[in-house]
């Protein structure tokens, strides 16, 4: 393989390259799907693809291997990052604080253990961010750490050790998550078909599903009165989307300031509570739906793609004055929002307008509407993103107590700037989106170049290393810092914050970021509960995982 790679660059010199990387890319995705007990590497095949070639002589230009490595790392992490935006201030609210101070705990616990045992034993700042990237089976906090070397005059060698120890703690770091909710669930002797069943009953008991209800209104005192000003139905937790009339059997689209009279049937839309008190004030919900008889009122659902509606809450689109159509509901990926007033608009959302059929096109019209647009991706915002993650990235940051400069590097100014850039959602005239098709393709093109490019590196020396007593010692550390936090924080989260355990599954998953030990959760009762869990704490863990990286590399260099 090696001659034959050599004749091939005395041919084309870019050709050489381009094979080594995709032979190194469809070995690791091969090795990535193997399942061994429901459990598979996945992105981590790519890592070890790598050293195995790279131990058989196979290699690129360090130039270009830097370069490739560098530039996989920003698609990956920018990419992760305009995922996690919209959800990831919502993430630290209310239950979601409470999830991820569990979670917060045990990152710091195992960084606190790596960087305290490496530092007693005097191991290489390279072995040490390695092993506890490798436990805690997380990618972006190894490039993080690597990338913070680079600055140092001994940056090559540590990030090839960096390289090394991760992939020596990785499978025993997959293996540690799974193990310690096994025993977490042994020393609690935990039924997880209770937990289910009362994990459910809490669920219910919170739940504020969004629903229709027809109200007849029999309120004398609010004959004469418009919708806005009647308690319950003038509330921004209810919409009022049709009226009909009792004098003429009449369907009418309701907005705010619709007057309504004795005897009119009103249908409003909005959480349980909310109808429920709406009711008190207006008079008994009747069965009829007055979307069975509109006339000529009809319902569509509309994407919100035009620049100019991106941003703005409902109330400052005029819809309902402009067009005299109404925003019953509002659909966000996966939920299902009442249309208040001043919910801000999000590219992608899809609007359900009640009105006439010329009056929805209308709308329709301005709103954009278009799915063409929805499936594009938006590469000016992309690159703008980077850009200004690169700069944020390479600042220095003057800290108290720090001898040098903080850099958030390569893995953190453009992580942080496109989850800013998720949440915003637009920027002056700019739209930030990327359809999840593309966000997907591009984080794993970036991950295949990142770690690639690692293993290649680091080749040459892993398997001496790797079985060897430094070897079996980085694999210790490593099992140390997988099990005794997740053991730890989950005793104490289950005794005293007396948390279920499907939530704390999902919790201790998401503080690993680790996704097999996230499906071994979700099979112990076939239902998606600990995912709920994963994603509330996975935006923040993710980010303090690389800035914690990052950090204890330059403090330690220093």
């Amino acid at each position: 393989m090696i001659e034959f790679l050599s004749e091939v660059k005395k041919i084309s010199p870019h050709a050489e390259p381009i094979l080594v990387i995709s032979l190194t890319a469809i070995l690791g995705l091969v090795l990535g799907s193997i399942k061994i007990r429901g459990m598979k590497l996945g992105v981590a095949g790519m890592l070890f693809s790598g050293l195995l070639l790279g131990h058989f002589g196979l290699s690129l230009d360090p130039h270009l291997m830097a370069f490739l490595k560098e530039f996989g790392l920003v698609l990956f992490v920018f990419t992760i990052g305009l995922q996690l935006g919209p959800g990831f201030f919502n993430s630290l609210k209310q239950d979601g604080l409470k999830l991820n101070g569990v979670a917060v705990a045990v990152v710091l616990a195992g960084a606190g253990i790596a960087y305290g045992i490496g530092c007693f034993l005097k191991w290489d700042i390279g072995v040490i961010a390695g092993t506890l990237s490798g436990a805690t089976t997380n990618t972006p906090s190894l490039g993080a750490a690597q990338q913070a070397m680079a600055t140092s005059g001994d940056g090559a060698r540590q990030a090839t050790l960096a390289a090394m120890a991760y992939a020596v703690a990785y499978p025993s770091g997959v293996l540690g998550i799974i193990v310690s909710m096994v025993i977490i669930r042994m020393i609690f002797r935990i039924d997880p078909k209770k937990e289910l069943f009362l994990l459910q009953q809490k669920m219910a008991e919170g739940v504020s599903e969004v629903r229709r209800a027809t109200f007849l209104v029999e309120n004398s005192n609010l004959a004469g009165q418009a919708i806005k000003n009647i308690p319950g139905l003038g509330d921004e937790c209810i919409v009022v989307s049709r009226i009909r009339r009792k004098s003429d059997e009449q369907t009418l689209v309701a907005t705010p300031e619709t007057i309504v009279q004795l005897g009119d049937r009103v249908l409003a839309v909005g959480s349980s509570e909310g109808l429920h008190r709406a009711g008190l004030s207006v008079g008994r919900e009747v069965e009829e739906d007055l979307r069975k008889k509109s006339g000529t009122l009809t319902a569509k659902r509309i994407i919100v793609t035009h620049k100019d509606m991106v941003g703005k809450t409902i109330a400052a689109t005029q819809i309902s004055q402009r067009f005299g159509v109404t925003v019953s509901r509002v659909s966000r990926q996966d939920m299902i929002l009442t249309a208040m007033p001043n919910l801000r608009l999000q590219f992608g959302d899809m609007l359900n307008l009640v009105g006439e059929e010329a009056a929805i096109e209308q709308a329709a019209k301005a709103l954009g509407n278009s799915v063409r647009q929805l499936n594009e991706t938006s590469f000016t915002s992309i690159f703008v993103g980077i850009t200004l993650g690169i700069f944020l990235g390479l600042y220095p940051w003057n800290l108290p107590g720090v001898p040098v400069p903080l850099r958030l590097g390569l893995a953190g100014g453009p992580l942080i700037i496109a989850i800013l850039m998720g949440r915003l959602g637009k920027i002056g005239p700019l739209v930030i989106h990327m359809p999840i098709n593309a966000n997907t393709a591009f984080r794993e093109l970036g991950i295949i170049f990142f770690l690639a490019c690692v293993g290649l590196g680091a080749g040459g020396q892993f398997v001496e290393t790797a079985f060897s007593t430094t070897g079996l010692q980085w694999m210790a550390l490593g099992i140390s810092v997988t099990v005794v936090p997740m053991l730890v924080i989950g005793i104490i989260a289950r005794q005293w914050l007396k948390m279920n355990y499907l939530t704390l599954t999902g919790v201790l998953a998401g503080s690993m970021t680790d996704p097999p030990a996230l499906a071994f959760a979700n099979k112990l009762t076939n239902s998606d509960y600990p995912s709920l869990a994963y994603a509330n704490v996975y935006p923040l863990t993710m980010l303090l995982r690389i800035l914690v990286a990052q950090m204890a590399v330059l403090w330690l260099s220093s």
